[in-house]
């Protein structure tokens, strides 16, 4: 008997369909890369109320299935899935995704290349082909600067400034060298979390793929991002937040990750620059762009800066 490959582990929460055209796209992408007697998945459902358990019981009866009780985040069941998994590497992967039938060969293959290769994601894409953000660089001082001030966003300028968030879809286009890349789709060397430790339970959702890219960085390991994997992922589908998912959490994750990381006088310098960027936003959706939804978000994330 083969050892195991590949470990894909796959945090569900009531997306019944996603979750059934997410694994079928798995399988076909398994079998293309002759990966069926290498692989493994472990789907970890957090308490779904919809028939995404039959589905799988049905459908799918070959999946490791860990059960929860109750909604445990993103983090917490994924660590639960990597405790049990036995492949080599490990692939992190939304349930609201659909893999190309070559991307899980591609993740292997660029994972195998250097040993100090750590994390390895894929190139994300919107249902209708367009790319999807699914990278950056840490949030420094004066990375969150650029994102809460706009300027990440000038094209010509998000090369220099490696941005939190790249939003230059230029640079998507070839192969780099990055400080994280999207938990939706993020392969992980076994050893890499071995050595570093596994996701921070203290995030239930949001953030935590850059908190552990940070560990994992700082252990001296590599993030690379390649193109040619690439993944369809229907963002927003698995938090019920399709435009707005994950505003206030990610303003809760960049406060998390400074007093995690930080010093003091950096933690109260980000609390500046957050509630500037709050209030840039407030004016820009209550007062120009007239989106009031937004602007409240934008002025419950100040005062959760305090």
């Amino acid at each position: 008997m083969k050892k195991i490959e590949l470990s894909i582990l796959i945090v569900n929460y009531n997306t019944a369909q996603l979750l059934k055209n997410c694994l079928q796209s798995i399988y076909h992408a398994i079998q293309f890369g002759k990966l069926t007697t290498q692989s493994e998945v472990i789907i970890v459902d957090n308490a779904s109320n919809d028939n995404s358990v039959e589905i799988l019981n049905k459908v799918f009866p070959q999946v490791h299935l860990i059960l929860n009780k109750e909604n445990l985040g993103f983090a917490k069941a994924n660590n639960q899935a990597i405790k049990k998994a036995k492949g080599k590497y490990i692939l992190l992967l939304n349930s609201d995704t659909k893999v190309d039938k070559s991307s899980l060969i591609k993740l292997l293959s660029m994972a195998k290349e250097k040993k100090e290769i750590g994390v390895v994601g894929g190139r994300l894409l919107n249902s209708d082909g367009t790319f999807q953000q699914s990278m950056g660089f840490f949030p420094n001082l004066p990375q969150v600067f650029f994102w809460m001030s706009f300027l990440d966003d000038l094209s010509f300028l998000s090369t220099l400034l490696r941005p939190y968030h790249i939003t230059n879809k230029d640079f998507y286009q070839k192969s780099q060298f990055v400080d994280w890349v999207s938990g939706a789709c993020m392969l992980v060397k076994k050893g890499t979390i071995e050595k570093v430790g596994l996701l921070d339970e203290a995030i239930f959702m949001y953030g935590e793929e850059v908190e552990w890219c940070y560990r994992i960085k700082q252990a001296g390991f590599q993030v690379v991002y390649i193109p040619d994997a690439k993944i369809i992922h229907f963002r927003g589908e698995s938090s019920g937040e399709k435009f707005n998912a994950g505003i206030i959490a990610e303003f809760k994750s960049i406060l998390y990750f400074y007093r995690k990381h930080k010093s003091l006088f950096q933690q109260h310098l980000v609390r500046i620059i957050l509630k500037f960027g709050a209030l840039l936003r407030i004016l820009l959706f209550g007062i120009i762009i007239k989106h009031p939804k937004k602007a409240n978000l934008y002025a419950k994330a100040y005062q959760l800066v305090g």
